[in-house]
């Protein structure tokens, strides 16, 4: 259980837009990445959907090579500060996290708070997840802002 100062400090400050810097159990890495949250008004919802950025765009250029290209998105240190070297966000894998799992990380030490991404750039990366093969209709259709 997270306790109530990091709680009510994530529900305050979430957004669409929103980076965190923590280690996912899931991908095999002993790295941190930085998880975008993607959601149109994640203070409302019950799940926070979250993509993950990578260094490694080759790597991922080679394993969504039938995926349309849109799904995959680069972005620079110039686009996003929080980034020190280009990036690449892969829209086709989406990690579902709820409130209670983000802040007990944060009250943990575990996950660190980034710089809000730009609008147009969390767009982009929306849009990915919508043209994904890979990502359930579910999620897509709480991803759609009309």
């Amino acid at each position: 259980m997270p306790d109530t100062y990091s709680k009510r400090h994530i529900k305050s400050t979430i957004t669409a837009g929103s980076v965190y810097y923590f280690h996912e159990k899931s991908i095999d890495s002993p790295k941190q990445h930085n998880f975008i949250v993607i959601n149109v008004d994640p203070s409302k919802d019950t799940l926070i959907f979250l993509v993950c950025s990578s260094t490694q765009i080759e790597y991922f250029r080679k394993l969504r090579k039938n995926c349309p290209g849109e799904t995959l998105v680069e972005i620079t240190p110039i686009q996003y500060s929080g980034f020190s070297e280009r990036s690449i966000i892969d829209c086709n894998q989406i990690f579902p996290k709820n409130i209670d799992e983000i802040a007990r990380m944060l009250s943990k030490n575990k996950l660190q708070i980034k710089p809000v991404m730009g609008l147009r750039l969390v767009k982009q990366l929306r849009q990915g997840a919508i043209l994904s093969p890979q990502v359930a209709n579910e999620i897509k259709m709480l991803l759609q802002t009309d």
